[in-house]
């Protein structure tokens, strides 16, 4: 049976992006981004997780950074010429993005925010961000991923999580 599109996926198809879809179990309610890379058998440092943030500004960034990674907050808030970003409450993640806890991709959203990906995709053939929901998985250039996003590449990580 063919996967029904997500949103993530209609847009590269749109764009004429070559991707490769992954599927996983989230029956088990694991669906943290070290998890996920444990099920597709993947290297932690392909597997990239989005993460939502509001500046000082009250304009919100996007940050993709490999899943076993911490988002280095003033690294962030320099990359997007911020005083300062937060972490966007995840109650407030769908209305913004469109996408929920698990399944946010950096792809589709609502709207097109200003997003930076970490440095480490920059020498990676292919990475492995969110298809826009939960169990769904999208393989792509992370060249690819920055023409389609608008995104450019920053060192926003903080170490190991």
């Amino acid at each position: 049976m063919a996967q029904p599109k997500t949103n993530a996926m209609r847009m590269l198809d749109k764009a004429k992006v070559n991707y490769t879809f992954h599927e996983y179990d989230h029956s088990d309610g694991a669906i943290d981004g070290v998890a996920v890379a444990a099920k597709l058998g993947q290297d932690p440092a392909r597997v990239f997780k989005t993460l939502v943030t509001q500046g000082a500004s009250r304009a919100f960034y996007v940050f993709v950074i490999p899943v076993a990674e911490e988002l280095d907050l003033k690294a962030a808030a320099r990359a997007v010429g911020e005083k300062s970003v937060a972490m966007l409450h995840v109650a407030d993640l769908l209305k913004t993005t469109g996408y929920i806890r698990g399944g946010c991709s950096p792809v589709g959203m609502k709207k097109a925010f200003v997003t930076t990906v970490d440095a480490s995709a920059e020498d990676k053939e292919t990475i492995m961000v969110s298809a826009g929901r939960i169990g769904a998985q999208v393989e792509l250039a992370p060249a690819d991923l920055l023409a389609v996003t608008g995104a450019k590449y920053a060192a926003i990580t903080a170490g190991k999580v």
